[in-house]
């Protein structure tokens, strides 16, 4: 009986942590793919001169892909990307920033590891 709950509630930490990365990686990605790029002046070639601004949510989306192989090893690869990003992008300094990127980056990858955690014991 205690087994099943514990199943349950890893189960559902798992997959709402995965679908909350995958929604902000994807959002994240193309935002960043796409933004700048109607001051370069727009276009195709102007979205992939711009490409590298989108990378570092292109490794987070491999480390959601990785979460979703070895869960524990993708939780501990995202929480450490949402603490990386607090100093990297200094979002500390705006809380909006701090609070849409790096917070729930540090969450998700915290349940990951629980949920990680819950399943095996």
């Amino acid at each position: 009986m205690i087994r099943e709950k514990k199943f349950k509630i890893s189960k559902f930490l798992r997959y709402f942590a995965r679908t909350v990365l995958l929604i902000l990686g994807i959002l994240l990605f193309i935002f960043s793919l796409l933004s700048g790029t109607e001051r370069l002046g727009g276009g195709i070639i102007k979205i992939i001169y711009n490409s590298p601004n989108a990378l570092p949510w292109l490794i987070l989306l491999i480390f959601i892909f990785i979460a979703f192989k070895w869960e524990i090893l993708g939780g501990l690869l995202i929480l450490s990307m949402g603490v990386f990003t607090v100093f990297f992008f200094n979002t500390s300094d705006n809380l909006f920033v701090f609070w849409v990127i790096s917070i729930p980056l540090i969450l998700m990858g915290a349940l990951l590891v629980i949920a990680w955690y819950i399943g095996k014991h």
